[in-house]
């Protein structure tokens, strides 16, 4: 489904299982250009950078700030030559309320995938000579919908930025920058509360994105994750 939507030219991705509650460190598929094909491949979600002693790093690195991506070391190469797509289904944000946090999950009102914005990496380990690919999402401001619910948000890349989003031979940044500046559109994402047990990274199945019924009481307490 993700090769055909992105129109990608070559898929180099292993088989991965349906997931509703991806954890960092764990495999997603992304989006990127390599010598002029559009590649869907596998990643590890948490950017370890080429130079990194130590993959750990990555589990730190699971969100990029779009407003410092020119600046920051961990990732200003990877901006200028290595960014991607990462595909999602939707995205969880929580809302803080009086007595503690509500999840909700955020999605596509047409229910295609949503376009994430990424960068990625590959480390190569000094001891086995494996590499890996790995990757970080960035996030920016977020628009009205989801300002109701937290202060960021995914950065959405429309369709018609996916080609200069994913050119590695486009190094503008500045430009790069004022393009995604604007938040994805209200109107083309909708979003509802679930339960609180999306806050468990053991539990993975389809009922993490069912809406919570009307009037059911289902809180993270302060202090929680």
């Amino acid at each position: 489904m993700y090769a055909q939507y992105f129109h990608v030219d070559v898929v180099k991705a292993d088989v991965l299982k349906p997931r509703w509650n991806v954890a960092p460190t764990t495999d997603v598929y992304a989006v990127a250009e390599h010598e002029h094909q559009r590649m869907l491949g596998t990643f590890r979600w948490g950017f370890i950078p080429w130079w990194a002693k130590d993959p750990k790093i990555g589990s730190r690195a699971i969100n990029a700030r779009l407003e410092t991506l020119d600046t920051k070391p961990m990732f200003r190469e990877s901006f200028e030559h290595r960014r991607c797509l990462i595909p999602a289904d939707g995205f969880y944000e929580w809302q803080k309320l009086d007595k503690g946090k509500l999840p909700h999950f955020v999605h596509g009102k047409n229910g295609d995938p949503l376009p994430l914005a990424g960068l990625w990496s590959s480390w190569k380990n000094p001891d086995t000579g494996d590499r890996i690919r790995s990757c970080t999402i960035v996030t920016g401001k977020p628009n009205r919908l989801v300002g109701r619910l937290h202060d960021r948000m995914p950065v959405i890349v429309p369709e018609d930025l996916w080609a200069t989003w994913l050119d590695p031979e486009f190094a503008d940044t500045t430009e790069l920058k004022k393009l995604l500046a604007d938040p994805f559109p209200d109107d083309a994402l909708d979003e509802y509360p679930v339960s609180t047990l999306v806050n468990k990274v053991t539990i993975d199945t389809p009922d993490l994105v069912k809406p919570l019924r009307s009037g059911a009481v289902d809180v993270e307490p302060p202090g929680g994750q």
